[in-house]
């Protein structure tokens, strides 16, 4: 009888490790990589191709009803713009080439509308500096030079820090509620465009804006989540990582790297030692970045997100291998919850708080940059994961659509040009060969555009 009990302990041990087996990360062939790197690109033509068709000359494709978005009413491109470094690093040169030229010789930023500073410079300066870089081709310097100027009116605030909105025909001004982030994340582009152009002006307003929020942090090193850009004073004093505060702090490391400015390298050291002592949250053995109160440290409430989630690649980036990891398994428990990430979710209860899904990159970025530093096939299983998941809930018969919700799964007529910079650049370059781009020579900006230190 004890022999009989033995025998089945073991069967159930045995039987009880096969699913833990099953788990475990595959070993990732060559063939497999570039099988993967070529279903990401195939999905990639494959949309383009819609937009083409159906939004050809507009901001971007509605992929439900098949019609065009501009986001001011009059066409700025954006969606080539973003995705035109997309394909060349996807080595799709003649697409590349003409939708460049298109850009060259159609593209105007004599309008009179009024802009959000914050994303045309991530999207479009960003996305025309890159592309020069990339090309040579100097009428997008030309473009990129334009647009600076026409962005400049936005600091003349008696802070410094930016206005929401300006005007790219008037240089008129609007919008003096903002926050960390928009103000923060402008140096990359303002910064290349001032080294390729030798014109410092561009440099030094970006660096004042960002220093000037930096200025403002507590007494314990946080910033808020709002703050008036005419009077310097804090609106919202909830501190986080997420939407509003996120790239202020991945403008502080990215531009220590690309300018080896030390000021941004301090801002980063103060900075993230603030983060990992206050915001960073232990809860049930797994490490989260939940919300603060600037001041005291004091936990507001234990929330983590999509944007949240482009923080493990910051950390892998600064060298913290360690809190990478362990955050991007958070972010990934956050994903599988629904099958698809949701905007928000009380990680404490693993209960979601935001549902939708607008094909956000950032978990897919931090997968990417923890498989470079690390090698570790976990983390393209993670990424055939998330892909796997657009490919099952949000593709449509043209391209791919956001969802209303990810417990329903329920699609909306929306997807930004960020799908086509961001979430299929990441999700290529995880699986491509490491040569298709070097990571210890250049930084991505916000919105996933390449730049390069050339000067």
């Amino acid at each position: 009888m004890v022999a009989m009990k033995m025998r089945l302990a073991l069967v159930l041990i045995i039987a009880s490790a096969v699913p833990a087996m099953a788990q475990a990360p595959k070993k990732w062939t060559s063939s497999q990589r570039t099988e993967m790197a070529g279903r990401v690109r195939a999905e990639f033509e494959r949309s383009w191709d819609s937009y083409k068709k159906y939004a050809w000359g507009h901001d971007e494709l509605r992929p439900l009803s098949k019609a065009p978005r501009d986001w001011y009413g009059t066409s700025l491109l954006m969606t080539p713009v973003d995705a035109l470094d997309t394909m060349t690093l996807m080595g799709l040169k003649d697409e590349a080439a003409q939708t460049r030229d298109y850009i060259a010789t159609h593209l105007s930023f004599d309008q009179d509308i009024y802009v959000k500073n914050f994303e045309i410079t991530i999207r479009m300066l960003g996305g025309l500096l890159s592309n020069y870089q990339l090309s040579g081709d100097k009428r997008l310097l030309s473009l990129a030079q334009d647009l600076g100027n026409r962005l400049l009116p936005v600091f003349n605030s008696p802070t410094g820090m930016p206005y929401v909105y300006v005007n790219l025909k008037t240089g008129a001004t609007r919008g003096n509620v903002t926050n960390p982030a928009e103000i923060g994340t402008l140096l990359l582009e303002f910064g290349t465009l001032s080294k390729l152009t030798g014109n410092s002006v561009y440099y030094d307003k970006a660096k004042r804006a960002l220093a000037a929020v930096y200025q403002r942090r507590s007494k314990i090193g946080l910033v808020g989540s709002t703050i008036n850009v005419d009077t310097g004073e804090w609106i919202d004093r909830t501190s986080d990582i997420t939407g509003g505060i996120d790239s202020y702090y991945e403008y502080q490391l990215k531009c220590s790297k690309l300018f080896g400015d030390r000021d941004c390298a301090d801002m980063w050291k103060t900075s993230i030692a603030a983060l990992n002592k206050y915001v960073a949250d232990e809860v049930h053995g797994e490490l989260w970045y939940g919300h603060v109160d600037m001041d005291t440290g004091k936990r507001i409430a234990p929330l983590y997100g999509a944007l949240d989630a482009f923080f493990p690649a910051e950390l892998a980036l600064s060298g913290d291998l360690e809190r990478a990891r362990r955050l991007q398994d958070s972010s990934n428990k956050m994903w599988n919850l629904a099958g698809v990430e949701p905007e928000e979710l009380n990680y404490a209860e693993m209960k979601i708080t935001d549902p939708p899904y607008a094909l956000r990159p950032e978990i897919i970025e931090s997968a990417y940059y923890l498989y470079f530093f690390t090698h570790d096939d976990k983390y393209l299983d993670m990424g055939e994961t998330y892909f796997t998941a657009l490919e099952k809930y949000c593709k449509t018969d043209t391209a791919f659509a956001a969802l209303k919700s990810v417990e329903t799964k329920e699609q909306a007529d929306s997807m930004e040009s960020f799908f086509f910079a961001e979430t299929l650049k990441y999700l290529y370059l995880l699986y491509a060969p490491r040569k298709t781009f070097d990571l210890k020579h250049s930084v991505f900006n916000t919105e996933a555009h390449p730049l390069r230190r050339m000067w």
